[in-house]
C-alpha cells in the first residue's frame, strides 16, 4: 500500500491546473493511481494524467451524483495514492466518509476547491430549488443528503423512462415550450477518448443517460420559474 500518509488538501479551485499543483505538492506521480469520478468535469482526471499518474474511475451514488465511498473502497489497490472527490452541481462530496477510507489505507485526500460564491445568488438559487422541489411532478427532483448544504449550481432532475431517448425528447419538448434545459454531463469522463476506460460504472452510465438540468439561476423571476414547472408537469415526465 502507498505510504502517502494521512494528508488532506483542498485545491484553490476546481481547475485541472489547481488540482495538478496539489498532486505535485503531494509528490504523486508516475504510475500511481488516483481515484476520481467519471460523472462531472474532466478536470480531476486531466490533473492526474498531467502528473503522470493514472486516473481510476469509481462509481457514484445515484442520488447525490457524487463519488460512492463503497465504490471508492472497491477501487483501492497497492498502487492507489489518493482519492480526488468533487462536489457535483453544488452537492458536497461525502468527504467525511472518504477521509475515513483515506486514513484507513494511508492515502491522500484531495478536494477540488470551490470558487467564491455570491451569497445572495446562492440563497436565491436555493429558494428557486425549494420551489421546484415542491412544484414538479413526473421527474425525480434533486436529492440532498441530510445535513448537506446544496448550492444548486445546477438543478438536475432525472427523467423516468428509457434513458437518453426519453431524456432528449423531454428536453426538446421543453424547448418548444420556451424552457431551455441542458444535459450537464453528455459524456462521462471514462468514455472520452483521452480517458477511455473499461471500468464498469452502472450508476454513472444510468445517471448520465437520464439527467437534465433545469434553469435555476438567480436571475429567474417567480413567473419564469412557475412556467418551468408547468412546462415540465404538462409533459408528465415520461414521453
Amino acid at each position: 500500500m502507498t505510504t502517502a500518509g494521512r494528508r488532506h488538501r483542498i485545491a484553490t479551485d476546481s481547475t485541472a491546473s489547481a488540482l495538478h499543483n496539489v498532486l505535485v505538492e503531494l509528490r504523486i506521480g508516475r504510475d500511481a493511481e488516483v481515484i476520481v469520478p467519471s460523472f462531472g468535469p474532466s478536470a480531476p482526471a486531466d490533473a492526474v494524467r498531467l502528473t503522470g499518474a493514472i486516473p481510476v474511475f469509481a462509481d457514484i451514488d445515484e442520488r447525490t451524483f457524487c463519488l460512492d465511498p463503497d465504490a471508492v473502497a472497491a477501487c483501492v489497490t497497492a498502487r492507489t495514492a489518493a482519492i480526488l472527490p468533487v462536489n457535483v452541481f453544488g452537492h458536497p462530496a461525502p468527504v467525511a466518509r472518504l477521509r475515513e477510507l483515506a486514513d484507513r489505507w494511508s492515502l491522500a485526500l484531495v478536494e477540488a476547491g470551490v470558487d467564491s460564491e455570491d451569497v445572495g445568488a446562492v440563497a436565491r438559487r436555493r429558494a428557486h430549488a425549494r420551489f421546484l422541489d415542491s412544484a414538479l411532478t413526473g421527474v425525480v427532483v434533486p436529492y440532498t443528503e441530510p445535513g448537506a448544504h446544496h448550492l444548486y449550481h445546477q438543478y438536475t432532475v432525472r427523467v423516468p423512462g428509457n434513458g437518453r431517448p426519453d431524456r432528449d425528447a423531454f428536453a426538446r419538448a421543453l424547448a418548444v415550450r420556451g424552457v431551455k434545459a441542458t444535459v450537464s454531463v453528455p459524456v462521462p469522463v471514462h468514455r472520452m477518448p483521452e480517458h477511455r476506460s473499461g471500468a464498469a460504472l452502472p450508476q454513472t452510465e444510468r445517471v448520465a443517460a437520464d439527467t437534465l438540468s433545469l434553469p435555476v439561476h438567480s436571475g429567474l423571476t417567480q413567473r419564469e420559474l412557475t412556467h418551468v414547472a408547468k412546462a415540465c408537469n404538462a409533459l408528465g415526465g415520461l414521453l
